[in-house]
């Protein structure tokens, strides 16, 4: 290893004064921002909010303290399928109810994964990776798909949020504690019988915090509404099953994730998953077909173009405005602006960790020029109060750099994609970029 040598030091500074630019930045950052004094005009003039193919959606919804962004974008896409069906204007489908069991079913599945390594030491990577990540409010498409086929659905008027539920950190950190405290536990225990013992006993504790702070789910419940034409409606003694099943009416396994991982590791027209990504034991395994970033958007163009919206993951936190709702990859120039080498490929920020999926929103539309796209329209979870009354946009480059996956019906892919949808699927390692959304 080598110090910053003495003469180093002095190189360095006289270097930084020597450039007249650094006093004009240093200034500016005095009471701005690095965002702010970075902040290119251009880019806002490029992303006017108009679209040659957008649907006409909801108000947005507000996951507000919580990582629940799958649940709440995998509802809203399914809340304008049962809205078109009944002609219902207004709709929100209950995230309390979909997390209460994701939660429940995640102490579930952390035990499982921890006790298949049980026999490993604690500092085992793998061990380690278990317990430094424990259980959280991120998820992915087929986990969300696994929770309506065993629990269903419901209105939010039946099970509405708790300030638990919407503010979540507390509550995870009291659970993962306690699930810590469980492969302490079965460590120490002489055999399976015992653990299972333990097994129970913590799932009983966990399953008693979860119902105080997020309320008890419906067994049954009316569904009212007014379609357009404000007539009224009442279905009483529906049960969640029943809700998905007679109301959304919609084969949820009828939808294939697909990527856009240009790493060496991860061939295109291939399959992959990710070793202890999920929820419910034995229910949907998460795959990921990945396909060129070409392929990708025109399988989602496609199914904007039949009129329905595409959940979608990507890495939200690079790159955005929040206030005026665009993300665009153009819309900073901190290289210029820092005299630094900041060029990366969406391979090298993969493989780099500079870059990963944090986030899931829904994609309500698209403006096509020649029929290629130039931007998009996202319809997030994170209230009306900030960008196009909570709807953004995203430029066609930075969709190119940061989407990552998405949800699409198996009739928009191509036969060719379709067929690669059954061969056989490499497992990543617990840690991979695309294991971070579950996160």
């Amino acid at each position: 290893m080598k110090s910053i040598s003495k003469q180093e030091l002095t190189s360095l500074r006289k270097n930084y004064l020597a450039d007249p630019s650094t006093r004009i930045v240093r200034n500016a950052l005095t009471t701005h921002g690095v965002e702010k004094i970075s902040r290119t005009l251009e880019a806002v003039n490029d992303n006017p909010n108009l679209f040659s193919i957008e649907l006409e959606t909801m108000p947005v919804t507000n996951q507000m303290a919580s990582g629940r962004c799958w649940i709440f974008s995998a509802l809203n896409l399914m809340r304008e399928l049962i809205a078109k069906r009944y002609h219902i204007k207004t709709l929100e489908l209950s995230q309390n109810y979909v997390a209460f069991y994701d939660k429940l079913e995640k102490v579930n599945w952390f035990m499982n994964c921890a006790l298949e390594e049980i026999d490993e030491p604690l500092n085992s990577r793998t061990m380690t990776w278990l317990l430094d990540n424990g259980i959280s409010d991120g998820g992915q498409w087929d986990m969300v798909v696994s929770l309506i086929k065993k629990y269903g659905i419901c209105p939010k008027t039946a099970m509405n949020e708790t300030y638990t539920s919407s503010h979540t950190r507390a509550m995870n950190e009291l659970l993962n504690k306690r699930l810590r405290r469980f492969v302490i536990n079965a460590k120490k225990a002489t055999d399976s019988k015992e653990r299972e013992a333990l097994r129970k006993e913590t799932l009983e504790e966990c399953y008693r915090l979860i119902a105080d702070c997020f309320g008890m789910p419906p067994e049954e419940f009316s569904f009212e509404y007014r379609d357009e034409k404000k007539k009224y409606h009442a279905h009483h003694h529906v049960t969640p099953l029943q809700f998905y099943k007679d109301f959304l009416k919609e084969d949820l396994d009828d939808y294939a994730v697909i990527i856009n991982a240009p790493t060496s590791d991860k061939p295109y027209h291939k399959l992959y998953t990710v070793k202890y990504i999920g929820n419910v034991v034995k229910g949907n395994e998460i795959r990921y077909l990945n396909l060129p970033m070409k392929d990708l958007k025109e399988a989602i163009i496609r199914q904007l173009k039949a009129g329905i919206p595409v959940w979608f993951g990507c890495d939200c936190g690079k790159d955005g405005d929040r206030e005026s709702g665009l993300w665009d990859d153009q819309a900073f120039d901190y290289a210029n602006t820092f005299g630094m080498k900041l060029e990366m490929t969406k391979a090298e920020m993969l493989d780099g960790r500079h870059s990963a999926m944090n986030h899931a929103m829904v994609l309500t539309g698209v403006n096509l020029v020649n029929g290629k796209p130039n931007r998009w329209k996202i319809e997030n979870s994170w209230g009306d109060t900030h960008a196009n009354k909570g709807y953004y946009i995203c430029s066609d480059t930075w969709f190119d750099l940061y989407v990552y996956e998405a949800s699409i019906k198996k009739s928009f892919l191509t036969e060719k994609q379709r067929k690669e949808l059954i061969g056989s699927v490499k497992v990543l390692n617990p840690w991979d970029p695309f294991g971070t959304l579950a996160d």
